[in-house]
């Protein structure tokens, strides 16, 4: 019954060679990640609070910080071929850390999926009615759900799609705006609102888009190579933050306000309609798919039953979609802010292990010559949990700086020195449930 649902796409085994895509299929889909509607409220709220070119350097060093956060863990994807939340019993957290990883990856994304199905549901009630906001909700929610059960390949052929429209939609709106204007003037002009420093401009740029770093290996588990990887994080990243980051900043000083998104998506008409829809199919897909997988990885680890994926991205699709429409999403955007902290530590945790510490290096690469997991994982290892929790609190409470970055880089530094001081040890041995060889692609 299970395996006629969708697809399982490795959900917790590698992915092999021969079902890897090229690096320009994987960049397309990081570039639909990040160029999204929220990325042009970042771009006006810069833009709002400073000039064109201190927004562009601040665009620039946001983007350097989420680059080497996405490459580093994405090599570590791309090598292995495993997700995030599996990759993580040997990356410094034992089988129950990865599965608190998986849990809280799962409850994460399924409610930004939410939220974002609500939000595209408001944008469609006004422009288009017919259907009240719970019942776009849902149609909205069950289309993405749709996509996401075929896996991988069907939500790279979306992007293929969405990604141009996306761009030709925008850029038509974007130009009927700025058309009004004098271009070298904006770019001269002060900014309208309450100044941003540089510093403040650069971690709201890192900051808004760290959760999607981390689980960067979901996505380059399907890369071919390192090199592939680089690139496609080079082009992903770097476009979506200046293509789109910047033309928030000139409609910024256009319009004199950093609520911007309406003039975007109503400034031509039908247009917005469509600039609403393939906005948030190209990011919520991927909402979807990270957190199917990280329930799948969580009930194996936990309950030691496997799930099929498709399967379980059809159940969470639903009740996303149920939830966003009955409006229950609204009052967890706080809570999923907190768990946003918890995340950073995760990728200075996993990074200082593989690459620093590497005490269970040697055990992933014997299982990848052998094409299959290790056999064994440590159960819990106490020295990160510490140090996950004591980074969280940083991230969360320190006021200097942005806190995702805080917590990502005091995880750094804490496990190489527990690693350094002998700290990093497992307790307990767990037998991973599998050991088999990756099928075929």
């Amino acid at each position: 019954m299970a395996s006629a649902v969708g697809v399982d796409d490795y959900a917790v085994t590698r992915v092999p060679e021969g079902a890897r895509h090229s690096w320009v299929s994987v960049a397309v889909q990081r570039f639909g990640q990040i160029s999204a509607l929220s990325q042009f409220l970042l771009g006006a709220t810069l833009g709002f609070g400073m000039g064109f070119w201190q927004a562009f350097l601040a665009l620039t060093l946001g983007a350097v910080i989420l680059e080497v956060v996405a490459v580093l863990i994405g090599v570590i994807g791309v090598r292995e071929g495993l997700s995030t939340s599996v990759l993580a019993r040997w990356t410094g957290f034992g089988r129950a850390g990865s599965a608190l990883i998986g849990l809280a990856v799962a409850i994460s994304l399924i409610g930004w999926f939410g939220i974002q199905s609500a939000v595209s549901a408001q944008g469609l009630a006004s422009l288009v009615g017919g259907l009240p906001e719970w019942g776009w909700s849902l149609v909205f929610g069950l289309l993405v759900t749709a996509i996401v059960l075929w896996g991988f390949n069907l939500m790279a052929w979306t992007a293929y799609l969405a990604v141009p429209a996306f761009l030709i939609l925008v850029g038509w709106s974007i130009t009927s705006e700025l058309s009004k204007h004098d271009l070298g003037a904006l770019i001269a002009s002060a900014p309208p609102g309450p100044q941003l420093s540089l510093l403040q401009g650069t971690t709201l740029v890192a900051g808004g888009f760290i959760v999607g770093a981390i689980i960067t290996p979901d996505m380059t588990r399907f890369n071919r190579s390192v090199a592939d990887v680089v690139k496609q994080t080079l082009v992903g990243v770097t476009l979506g933050e200046y293509v789109i980051g910047l033309a928030g900043v000139l409609l910024a000083h256009a319009v004199g306000t950093s609520e911007i998104t309406t003039i975007v998506t109503s400034s031509v008409g039908w247009v917005g309609v469509l600039v609403i829809v393939v906005g948030t199919i190209k990011i919520n897909d991927w909402n979807l798919y990270s957190s199917g997988l990280g329930l799948v990885t969580f009930i194996d680890t936990v309950f030691g039953k496997r799930l099929h994926r498709g399967l379980t991205t059809a159940v969470m699709g639903i009740v996303g979609s149920v939830l966003a429409a009955a409006g229950i999403l609204d009052q967890f955007t706080e809570f999923l802010t907190l768990l946003g902290v918890a995340f950073p530590p995760i990728a200075g945790i996993m990074v200082a292990e593989y690459f620093v510490v590497r005490r269970w290096r040697g055990e992933l690469e014997a299982a990848r010559a052998r094409g299959t997991v290790p056999d064994t994982a440590p159960k819990w290892v106490p020295a990160t949990l510490v140090i996950w929790l004591i980074a969280a609190l940083v991230g969360k409470y320190v006021e200097v700086g942005f806190g995702s970055i805080n917590a990502l880089v005091v995880a750094f530094v804490l496990y190489v020195v527990a690693g350094k001081l002998g700290l990093v040890r497992g307790v307990g041995t767990s037998r991973t449930a599998d050991v088999a060889t990756v099928p075929a692609a």
